[in-house]
């Protein structure tokens, strides 16, 4: 730890069963309720801390060098955090990236999240591979007074992520344009000009970079909110939908979503694309059952199969809830898998350009492996509007 460091414990975490950790707290001061999971990427705590899928969550790293690289804007996958805090091996240390404009501790403070430092994360992720997420209180009082019996016991009555529909919790308040590309050097973001598609996207929790990726794919993207009716898509006369991430329990989100879908799917012929929270809505939609995972896949080294093509990519995922692969009904193909746990990864429809996946192609953070299916969706969208073309030649 920096030599700066209390000689005293100033933060705690304590879990449901009791078992209390105390280390060193920064960020904001205060105490947060709840679920506890733990993400294995080595970059991009910046853009996991901000990421909507994140909702009701508070991230472990396994990493131990979080914060190293400071803080930028441009790296924000939301407009603040909504992790609802951290826990980390080693207290940060001064930025040493020549875009750092801040430090981590000074952004979490302004931002109103609690983190941790000098926890034995190697414990504490086994802890939550043995028995599943826990539920979780984290403090930060620099005088380092803690009541731990009320901890526990705040962290006992947190109501967990099931039965919880977070996407409107997180999603746009209202509709707009999005034409923002990926980061490219040395320009930076520059905006899509020359756009071919005119794509809605349902927000449930939409990270920036996966609405960049759409703008680089040829995209005008149009983000209406969650709670969007079939009759307010189709009134932008898109060339194809896209169901974004998101966070909490699919089944209470799908309440309005999988009928906006299903009407979709039954009005239109349109190419259709969901990624993450999106991918199991489309999945319950076509008549498939979702469910909670033991500790979920948080991460950047997620290996993943295609079946079509027999290939492995290795992706990023974030998510604790997962499609049952057994439940998809007929003309539903599985299409991915998870190599760590066999858990499905990813769907399509018999015969439609139809088709979701449950990891994450845009990475930020994480490979690039499957950015691919955002240029298959762009296609699928050229091949439809080709053949409206030909049907129209006398």
């Amino acid at each position: 730890m920096p030599a700066h460091a209390p000689t005293h414990p100033t933060a705690c975490l304590a879990l449901a069963d009791g078992t209390l950790f105390y280390g060193v707290g920064f960020g904001a001061t205060g105490q947060t309720q709840a679920e506890l999971c733990f993400n294995t990427a080595m970059t991009g705590y910046q853009e996991i801390m901000t990421d909507p899928s994140y909702a009701g969550q508070i991230v472990t790293f396994t990493f131990p060098h979080i914060g190293n690289t400071g803080i930028t804007p441009e790296d924000d996958e939301t407009a603040d955090p909504v992790a609802a805090g951290m826990v980390v091996k080693w207290l940060p240390t001064e930025p040493s990236s020549w875009r750092s404009v801040g430090t981590l501790s000074d952004w979490l403070a302004t931002r109103g999240r609690i983190a941790i430092g000098g926890v034995d994360t190697r414990r504490l992720t086994r802890a939550i591979r043995q028995a599943g997420a826990p539920h979780v209180t984290l403090a930060h009082n620099p005088d380092g007074v803690f009541d731990t019996e009320k901890l526990v016991a705040d962290a006992r009555a947190f109501a967990g992520l099931e039965g919880v529909d977070l996407a409107k919790d997180v999603t746009c308040a209202q509709s707009y344009r999005w034409n923002e590309m990926r980061w490219a050097w040395p320009d930076g973001y520059l905006p899509q000009t020359d756009a071919k598609y005119k794509v809605v996207a349902v927000d449930y929790g939409a990270k920036r970079n996966i609405l960049r990726c759409l703008a680089s794919a040829g995209c005008d993207v149009t983000v209406l909110p969650a709670s969007a009716t079939t009759e307010e898509v189709l009134s932008h006369n898109p060339d194809g939908v896209f169901l974004t991430n998101g966070p909490g329990d699919p089944a209470a989100t799908g309440v309005y979503a999988v009928p906006m879908i299903k009407g979709i799917l039954e009005q239109t012929d349109l190419p259709v694309f969901g990624i993450c929270l999106g991918h199991q809505m489309l999945a319950r939609a076509l008549g498939a059952r979702t469910v909670k995972m033991s500790h979920g896949h948080h991460g950047a080294n997620h290996p993943v199969k295609d079946h079509e093509t027999g290939k492995v990519e290795i992706t990023s995922m974030n998510h604790g809830f997962a499609v049952d692969g057994q439940s998809l009904p007929k003309g539903v193909v599985e299409t991915h898998t998870s190599l760590f746990d066999g858990s499905n990864c990813g769907i399509r429809m018999e015969g439609r350009p139809v088709y979701s996946v449950q990891h994450h192609p845009e990475a930020s953070p994480g490979p690039q492996d499957s950015y691919y299916l955002f240029e298959r969706f762009s296609e699928a969208m050229q091949a439809r509007a080709d053949a409206v073309t030909l049907s129209q030649v006398p």
